[in-house]
C-alpha cells in the first residue's frame, strides 16, 4: 500500500512539475517520425552548451519547450535519439520573447525545418538561402580546382585559386551589406561575428557604425564591439613589435 502511495505521489509531483513549466519564451512544433528521444532547448553560454529545457518524446511527436530570455539571441534545438546513434541533431534558432513555431521530420532533421515566430528568422533563413548558392559554388570549384591539380596545369590551377578568392570576397562583401541592411536586427551583428569574424576590421567597424542603438546594446552588439576592439588592440601590438624589432635590426654594434 505504501508502494502504491509513492508511486501516486511522485506521478502527481511529476504533473505538477511538468504543469509549472513558465517562460517569456514558447517553442511549440513537431518530428514528424520520433517516436522515442530527447529533445533539448540550448543555449551557448561561456562557449558551452547549456539545458534551458527538455521533453521526453514517447509516441507522440509533438513537443512544448519554454525558457527565460532577456532578449533576442541563437538558442539550439538538440535531437538525442534512443538509437544509439554517433551524434544528435542540432537545429540553430535565432530566438526572440514570445511564442514560435518549429516543424521538421526525423529523417531530414535539419534540412527540411520550418521555423515561425521571429522577425530574426526570418532574416536568417533569408541569409542563408543566399549562402547556400555562395556554398554550392565553392564546392564546385574545389571540385575543379582539385582535378586540375591532378592534372599539375599550373595556368588552371591559378585561375581556379582566384576564382575561389573572388567568391569569398564576394560572400565577404554580400554578408557586409545584408547586415548593414538590416542594422535594426539582433542578426546584422551576429553574422559579422560569426560569418566574417577574420574580415578586415574596417569592415566590422563599418557594420557595428550602422546598428541602430538598440541593437548596439543587444547581446551581440556587445560582442561585435568587444571583438573589434580586441582585435584593433592586436593590430596596434602587432604594428609596434614590428616597429621595435625593425629599429632593433637598424643598430649597429
Amino acid at each position: 500500500m505504501q508502494i502504491k502511495n509513492l508511486l501516486v505521489y511522485c506521478l502527481l509531483f511529476s504533473t505538477l512539475l511538468s504543469c509549472s513549466k513558465s517562460g517569456n519564451f514558447v517553442l511549440t512544433g513537431k518530428v514528424n517520425g520520433l517516436r522515442k528521444g530527447v529533445l533539448y532547448l540550448q543555449k551557448v553560454e561561456d562557449t558551452v552548451l547549456v539545458n534551458l529545457d527538455s521533453v521526453v518524446v514517447d509516441g507522440d511527436p509533438e513537443f512544448e519547450l519554454y525558457a527565460d530570455l532577456k532578449e533576442p539571441q541563437v538558442v539550439y534545438l538538440t535531437l538525442e535519439k534512443v538509437d544509439a546513434s554517433d551524434y544528435d541533431d542540432r537545429i540553430l534558432i535565432f530566438a526572440e520573447p514570445g511564442e514560435m513555431t518549429l516543424n521538421t521530420s526525423l529523417k531530414n532533421f535539419q534540412s527540411q525545418v520550418a521555423i515561425t515566430g521571429s522577425e530574426n528568422q526570418l532574416k536568417l533563413d533569408e541569409y542563408n538561402k543566399v549562402l547556400r548558392r555562395f556554398n554550392d559554388e565553392n564546392l564546385n570549384l574545389i571540385k575543379k580546382s582539385f582535378e586540375v591539380r591532378k592534372d599539375e596545369n599550373e595556368d588552371s590551377i591559378v585561375f581556379y585559386d582566384q576564382k575561389i578568392q573572388n567568391l569569398i570576397k564576394r560572400k565577404y562583401l554580400y554578408t557586409v551589406n545584408f547586415a548593414m541592411n538590416n542594422k535594426d536586427y539582433e542578426i546584422a551583428p551576429y553574422l559579422a561575428v560569426s560569418e566574417i569574424f577574420d574580415a578586415n576590421v574596417k569592415y566590422l567597424d563599418t557594420i557595428y557604425k550602422s546598428l541602430e542603438p538598440k541593437v548596439r546594446r543587444s547581446k551581440y552588439g556587445k560582442v561585435l564591439k568587444d571583438y573589434i576592439e580586441e582585435r584593433e588592440n592586436t593590430n596596434i601590438e602587432e604594428q609596434t613589435q614590428t616597429k621595435t624589432i625593425s629599429e632593433t635590426d637598424g643598430i649597429e654594434e
